[in-house]
């Protein structure tokens, strides 16, 4: 009896114990959460921006000067892609979900699919789904450090966009741009977002020539028109993954919360259950050692009584 009392007094503290790190786990999450999705919401107008921005030099003007990587067709070489994902576990479906959007969606498009990974887990989970990713990206463990990453994402695809780069490598050329990754829902947790940031194609341009402008006075390029986009460009290549990647991470802490919340809800009814048998084992231990006394003194009464008589 002192044994299985034993037992469960170990499991319980145990359970106790993991009871508080998924709830420490789950503050993080949650306050993690919060930090992403307000640094989208203040993207949000500066993305804005730079797509009005854009609009306006489109609108109306001659650019056939700007004979860039950047407006070459899709089909004349390497299909890149960004895949973002997760270094730490404890999040549920999160990169199979992606992975396998990004495996299914790649297959559709016409070339070869070269693509990086930004998290261990994902790299791993494409790795197994026949598409090894060539490059992988730590994923950033707090706001400050999305830029970097973006950074080194934008050096590594300007590096493969390069001609004479991939002359050298012998990799190929990347002419296209595409990337995933889970955007959070007000529905569900998460759901998995494709889009394609290069080429800047005829109907991407179109598009953002007919955007309105918010005033009537609308407004005019100065100087260099095809620097001043240049310009725009870059930042909205820089907006675009920054969002992507803050996007992803808000959902990743999103699915560790709902896995915290399910382990959270499992080990309350572990522990209901752990202290609900050990209070029986414990009851009937002490009904035992009771039933022994009076059986003790049953038997002494008895003896005594025989004894005067």
């Amino acid at each position: 009896m002192s044994d299985t009392t034993a037992s469960l007094r170990r499991k319980i503290s145990s359970a106790g114990d993991l009871q508080s790190v998924v709830r420490t786990m789950k503050a993080l999450a949650a306050s993690s959460i919060g930090q992403y999705e307000q640094s989208v919401r203040a993207l949000e107008d500066y993305y804005r921006t730079v797509e009005l921005g854009l609009g306006v030099c489109f609108r109306g003007r001659d650019l056939a000067a700007l004979a860039t990587a950047e407006t070459r067709p899709a089909d004349s070489g390497l299909v890149g892609a960004v895949v973002f994902g997760s270094d730490q576990g404890l999040v549920g479906q999160f990169n199979d979900v992606v992975a396998d959007f990004a495996i299914k969606t790649l297959a559709t498009l016409t070339g070869k699919a070269q693509v990086w990974a930004v998290g261990e887990r994902v790299h791993a989970r494409l790795q197994d789904g026949g598409m090894p990713p060539v490059g992988l990206f730590a994923v950033p463990n707090a706001i400050k450090a999305i830029t970097p990453l973006v950074g080194q994402i934008l050096v590594e695809c300007e590096a493969r966009r390069n001609p004479s780069a991939a002359l050298r490598t012998g990799q190929g050329e990347v002419v296209a741009l595409h990337l995933f990754y889970n955007q959070p829902t007000s529905g569900a947790v998460y759901q998995p977002f494709h889009q394609q940031l290069l080429p800047l194609d005829a109907t991407w341009r179109r598009n953002l020539a007919g955007l309105p402008w918010p005033t009537k006075n609308l407004p005019e390029v100065m100087g260099d028109d095809v620097e001043t986009l240049r310009a725009l460009i870059r930042e909205y290549l820089f907006v675009s993954l920054f969002r992507a990647c803050a996007e992803s991470l808000a959902s990743e802490n999103a699915s560790r919360l709902a896995a915290m919340q399910r382990a959270e809800k499992n080990i309350d009814e572990l522990l209901e259950d752990l202290n609900g048998t050990f209070h029986r084992l414990r009851q009937s231990g002490i009904d035992e050692e009771l039933f022994d006394v009076i059986s003790g003194f049953e038997a002494l009464a008895h003896a005594l009584r025989t004894a005067n008589s």
